[in-house]
């Protein structure tokens, strides 16, 4: 998103606060980073304005390094390791492994036999998961349910939480200062020890949460859609939640050689902000993270989506008002013209008098919802960039099309005024120093630009590129990508009623 491309003035503005110089330079200084030997990347921001910290684990996979069969499996192990490992979350592993073993196998069973299809045997099928179900029950005797997250909250824990997006997965968690030797013990724990317990309940909820976010939320169905649309190759076409088949058949030994994989300590980077001592913390580190040894590195992605030939449309019936999202094909982060697609993004649709919701919601009132994203649906690869909106009855997903249309094609012919870019980096500045107050904040966007580019300098280029910037630029730019070759379109309407005729929202 925009705001999360241009913090860095803010991280300036929140270090004079604290005291720093005023210059951009001095972040560079305040920045430490530390190279273990094992490969593990951690970055430090000493910060003494409040006695917490905020701890930030970032991974260097998410559901692009899916692919179809093993779809989903990045976000169920995210949701796994909250179960806890060989001495949390147990009353008694040496009693409990044995019984998820014995899962395992039975699962196993179950899977083949299903694999059959109508050859398959029914009846054996539902004694195997009888056989399951009964595993399970002897298993909750041992599971202490949570016990990470008591632990964390009995020491005054805000914010643990995860995310698995298609580029990262991150682990965050903030805590008084004092707790420090707590969050080394735990998540050095988790990396090296986890227990993928409760497996097979966890994955009814991950198919639940699939089902409230995807199949039954028109929004989630049409984002579906549209990237099923726009990757035939890449794996960013593939749904982060996974296919409700794949995440059905998942063995827990799949998911543990997903995690060996990809979460080896060198592909991770930690990022720690607050009220530390930079010394001390690698020292402590070094005596459970800087221990744990390094593992091959994983593959890069090595799918290349195939330029497109001719404008995609896909249209989705449900029982929702319209809405419709437009997409186009751009470069990844890495590219130069990656900084141009921000500005588009931000003169579009950044406030109410951004250019979308001026003409197409305030004046023509064709809409009643429209917004932008520059990076859709991740940005280390080339990627999308997402228009989407809802028309206001009782105008059409056309006259909205259209109007967004209208638009798109201005940029390509008529310069963008100089009071208008001004306008725009003072939006950015001014929603910037409000942006980013917390500890946490910042930890996520040095992990987060680290983990992408490689270093997380890549902020300090930010302010200076975008004043460079020039009209002509942005017109190149879009005179390059937004084209009907180049487009993908995905709607959603109320099915009409037989007999009624052609549809009223139909697309040009």
């Amino acid at each position: 998103m925009a705001i999360r491309r241009f913090i860095f003035l803010s991280v300036f503005l929140v270090f004079l606060t604290a005291g720093a110089e005023s210059r951009g330079e001095d972040l560079q200084s305040r920045v430490i980073r530390h190279q273990f030997k094992n490969g593990l990347t951690l970055l430090m921001v000493e910060r003494h304005t409040s006695p917490t910290i905020s701890f930030n684990i970032t991974y260097k996979a998410g559901s692009v390094n899916e692919q179809t069969g093993i779809t989903g499996i990045a976000h169920l192990y995210e949701h796994m390791a909250f179960k806890g490992t060989q001495t949390i979350g147990t009353k008694n592993y040496k009693l409990e492994k044995p019984l998820l073993d014995e899962m395992e196998k039975v699962f196993i069973k179950i899977k083949a036999e299903r694999a059959l299809g109508d050859k398959g045997e029914p009846a054996k099928i539902k004694k195997l998961e009888e056989a399951l179900g009964t595993l399970e029950q002897k298993e909750e005797a041992f599971v202490v349910p949570n016990e990470i997250g008591e632990i964390y909250q009995r020491n005054g824990a805000a914010g643990f939480n995860a995310s698995t997006g298609k580029d990262l997965t991150q682990y965050v968690v903030s805590l008084p200062s004092n707790r420090l030797p707590l969050w080394i013990a735990l998540e050095s724990d988790r990396m090296t020890r986890p227990v993928l317990r409760e497996f097979y309940k966890e994955k009814q909820v991950v198919l639940e949460e699939r089902r409230l976010r995807y199949e039954n939320l028109p929004s989630g169905k049409l984002y579906e859609a549209l990237l099923r649309t726009a990757f035939w190759v890449h794996p960013y076409g593939l749904p982060g939640i996974g296919w409700t088949q794949d995440v059905q058949s998942l063995t827990r030994t799949q998911t543990e050689v997903f995690f060996k994989t990809y979460y080896g300590i060198n592909n991770i980077v930690i990022v720690i902000v607050g009220d530390i001592h930079p010394d001390q913390v690698i020292r402590e580190m070094e005596k459970s993270f800087g221990k744990i040894p390094s593992t091959p590195l994983p593959p890069p992605v090595s799918f290349v989506e195939p330029p497109q030939d001719g404008e995609r449309r896909v249209h989705i019936d449900f029982d929702a008002n319209p809405m419709v999202y437009i997409a186009y094909h751009r470069p990844a982060i890495d590219h130069p013209d990656s900084l141009i697609f921000d500005m588009i993004d931000s003169l579009l649709s950044d406030g109410r008098t951004s250019r979308l919701y001026k003409h197409l919601v305030t004046e023509k009132q064709i809409a009643q919802t429209v917004s932008t994203d520059p990076d859709t649906p991740g940005s280390r690869y080339p990627n999308l960039f997402l228009i989407s909106g809802a028309p206001r009855a009782p105008h059409t997903l056309a006259e909205l099309e259209k109007g967004i249309d209208e638009e798109i094609n201005r940029l390509k012919k008529e310069p963008v005024p100089p009071h208008e870019f001004q306008k725009l980096l003072n939006q950015f500045d001014g929603s910037l120093i409000r942006s980013l107050q917390s500890n946490s904040g910042l930890a996520g966007q040095l992990a987060y630009y680290e983990a992408i580019t490689g270093d997380w300098k890549y902020l300090l280029e930010f302010r200076g590129k975008m004043e460079k910037i020039k009209p002509e630029d942005v017109m190149r730019v879009a005179e390059k990508y937004f084209n009907d070759k180049n487009k993908i379109v995905a709607d959603l309407s109320r099915p009409e009623p037989s007999g009624k005729g052609a549809k009223s929202n139909e697309t040009p």
